[in-house]
């Protein structure tokens, strides 16, 4: 009796162990390359581009609080990987830190007197290649993200910024060997700086886009203001024929209300930075969806920003996707990938926070500007000379190619990590605002050119347990920050392009 019961013990104890240690496994390692049956190709420029599928999920929760006391949200606006912190562990999994910035806090009742910021988070990726479908909670296994710390902005005299609406306007001034343009502020005499697309510099220097200029500003590793770019005078916001910055109401001409330059980053060499405005200026067809779809990509030389103004050198057409109703999709970040190859994130605002359950199109799409006519320093840069009118191109401009890529709501691969597209509205749907971009290698020495795409929501700082500037608030809904992690084969990036960025 002794001797069968402990045989019954051990076996059960067996069972007990492989069934505790299941689920985990099935969520880590099984596969080690992406199932290929996932794989979707397209073709641009000759090339052959590949997405094998979604590999990672992982999240913060909407009402996590930062350091700083105010809840942490809005990170998806721009995402960074921390140059030297990508690696690959002995386990086969992968770390690294991202830089994460927000846009302009908790501004769903008007905009507030809020500090522009960026996160660091720690990640651990743990790629999933297996067809089957994981749990929501195995799922989270696979991304695990840890915030760390928060660097604040400072403007000139180490003023704080302000996320406040841009009511007025600094004149233009020089003070030693830098020379600011006229620039956006608020009631209060500061910066008024709604922070979008981000790129970092070798020298821990970084670069912020923001849409109240829309300017681009040279940020020192202590996010102290260095320096800021002002774009043509098509794409500034004149109102009565003088510059007006608001985010409140369309200009006469220059970049839409709350549509600047979502996009930005820079080249493997990092001497040449792209920014990209969300959508067409007001004289481009910008002040409706049916007639927004061309905006503009701008080029400029970076390689030395403290000697002289950083020269605009090149500027480019890129035709947005549009919805079955002819709607332009606008863009929210853009990533070099090679010479004159990027991905551009174009989506709608539906999913959970937005307008609707069921979003229609989230997607990484690629352009290319090989055969784009270079428009800078010609008329079009003036906003009396639209590129086009009523939303039709002018005839002498050819755009850039566009190809649709990655979707993030395809409802397989979502299936997969235990999210899905449309009702239920609840923590297992799709973010609604999806709007970074960032690469890391995949290290695969059978797919050189496999990279891991990861991408972040913004959440709009919503949840029902929020602090914001230190006063509790109810947004009616918890929005979870959320991340998707795709693998992608992009040719020739692993050469020319983003490996050596990290």
């Amino acid at each position: 009796m002794d001797a069968m019961f402990l045989v019954w013990l051990v076996t059960a104890l067996s069972l007990q162990v492989a069934t505790s240690l299941g689920r985990p496994s099935r969520a880590r390692l099984a596969r080690t390359e992406p199932d290929p049956s996932f794989a979707v190709n397209v073709k641009l420029g000759g090339e052959t581009y590949t997405n094998k599928g979604l590999v990672a999920f992982g999240l913060i929760p909407s009402n996590f609080t930062e350091s700083t006391g105010d809840t942490l949200g809005g990170i998806g606006s721009g995402i960074a990987i921390k140059r030297g912190s990508f690696v690959q562990n002995s386990d086969g999994t992968f770390s690294g830190t991202f830089i994460a910035q927000p846009d302009r806090g908790f501004n769903v009742d008007g905009t507030i007197d809020w500090q522009s910021r960026q996160h660091q988070i720690d990640f651990v990726l743990s790629p999933y290649y297996d067809s089957s479908d994981l749990t929501f909670e195995e799922a989270l296994d696979t991304l695990k993200v840890t915030y760390r710390d928060t660097l604040f902005y400072t403007e000139r005299n180490s003023q704080k910024t302000t996320g406040l609406d841009a009511t007025g306007v600094r004149p233009a001034q020089t003070s030693g060997n830098v020379s600011d343009p006229a620039f956006p502020v608020a009631s209060n005499g500061h910066l008024s700086v709604d922070s979008e697309g981000i790129a970092l510099n070798a020298d821990g220097t970084f670069w912020m886009s923001d849409e109240y200029g829309p300017y681009i500003y040279l940020m020192s590793a202590q996010g102290q203001l260095i320096e800021a770019i002002q774009p043509p005078q098509a794409i500034l916001p004149m109102i009565k024929g003088a510059l007006n910055f608001t985010s409140e109401d369309d200009p006469d001409t220059g970049r839409a209300a709350n549509q600047g330059f979502e996009g930005l980053t820079l080249d493997s060499t990092g001497n040449t930075l792209f920014a990209m405005v969300q959508s067409a200026t007001i004289q481009d067809g910008g002040d409706d969806k049916d007639t927004s779809r061309f905006t503009r990509l701008l080029a400029y030389d970076v390689s030395t920003p403290l000697q002289a103004p950083p020269p605009l050198i090149g500027e480019w057409v890129v035709p947005l996707p549009q919805s079955k109703k002819g709607k332009t999709l606008a863009q929210s970040e853009i990533h070099f990938v090679s010479e004159n190859v990027f991905l551009v994130l174009a989506r709608d605002a539906d999913g959970h926070g937005g307008d609707d359950d069921n979003s229609a199109y989230k997607q990484a799409d690629l352009f290319d500007i090989t055969n784009a006519t270079d428009i800078h320093g010609t008329k079009f840069d003036d906003p009396s000379h639209p590129i086009a009118d009523d939303g039709k191109l002018d005839k002498s401009i050819t755009p850039a190619t566009y190809q649709s890529f990655v979707s993030f709501i395809d409802d397989t691969q979502l299936a997969r990590f235990g999210l899905h597209n449309g009702k239920p509205a609840d923590q297992t749907l799709i973010d609604a605002k999806w709007e970074s971009l960032a690469l890391a290698p995949a290290m695969d020495p059978d797919f050189p050119d496999d990279f891991f795409l990861f991408t972040a929501a913004d959440n709009d700082f919503i949840t029902t347990q929020g602090i914001s500037l230190g006063k509790p608030y109810n947004a009616g809904l918890d929005n979870d920050n959320q991340f998707l992690v795709f693998r992608v084969t992009l040719p020739g990036a692993a050469v020319n392009g983003v490996a050596r960025e990290l």
